[in-house]
Formats: C-alpha cells, structure tokens, sequence
C-alpha cells in the first residue's frame, strides 16, 4: 500500500528535486548543496534533506511526479527551475553522463 502523498509547496518541491539533481552522480558534493542551501532556509532544507536520504531514485522521482500535478508551473516558473538545476549540476565543475540522464528524465517530467 502506497504511503498518503507528501504535498509539498513549489518552493519544497524544488528544493527536493535540486537535491536529487546533487545526488545524480551518487555522490552530493558541499558545493552542490552550498548551491540548495541558498534557496531555502535552514529547517525546509533540513526536513527534506532528511526525507531525501531515506528515498530510493525511483521513489523520489515518483514523488516529483506526484507533486508537480498539485502545482501550475508557468514557463518562466519552469524555466528558472532548470536553471537552478544546472547551477547544481555544474557547481563541482562537472557535468557527467548520469547527471545528463538525469536531466533528461526530469526534462521529461517537467514538460
């Protein structure tokens, strides 16, 4: 049986999904989650950070999934959210090929 959804607000969701974008490598750096820090505040990040440990990819992007459908994403919304993204995926200076799949995936969820 299914856990009851976890409705998050767009800014909770964005942050979850910027921490997953820091773990794509399997590997969050301190600059990629300096990066996620500066977008929220210090209890958000710590409550979600904590739920984004216990959760396998699957079930986070299962999550993403089931929250972006709460929200109405504007295109500039979205647009500003891949940003934020790439500014994670590149804060280590690197851009490697499961951190492009992952772009990928989520550019499929997104739109």
């Amino acid at each position: 049986m299914k856990d009851k959804l976890e409705q998050w607000t767009k800014s909770e969701l964005q942050i979850y999904i910027l921490m997953l974008c820091a773990n794509a490598d399997s590997n969050i750096t301190n600059e990629e989650l300096e990066v996620i820090k500066t977008k929220t505040d210090k209890d958000t990040f710590e409550r979600l950070y904590q739920e984004f440990a216990k959760d396998s990819e699957d079930e986070s992007l299962e999550k993403i999934q089931d929250n972006l459908v709460l929200h109405e994403y504007s295109h500039k919304e979205l647009v500003n959210l891949r940003k934020e993204m790439f500014e994670v995926f590149f804060s280590d200076k690197k851009f490697n090929q499961m951190e492009n799949t992952l772009d990928k995936i989520l550019n499929n969820i997104l739109y």
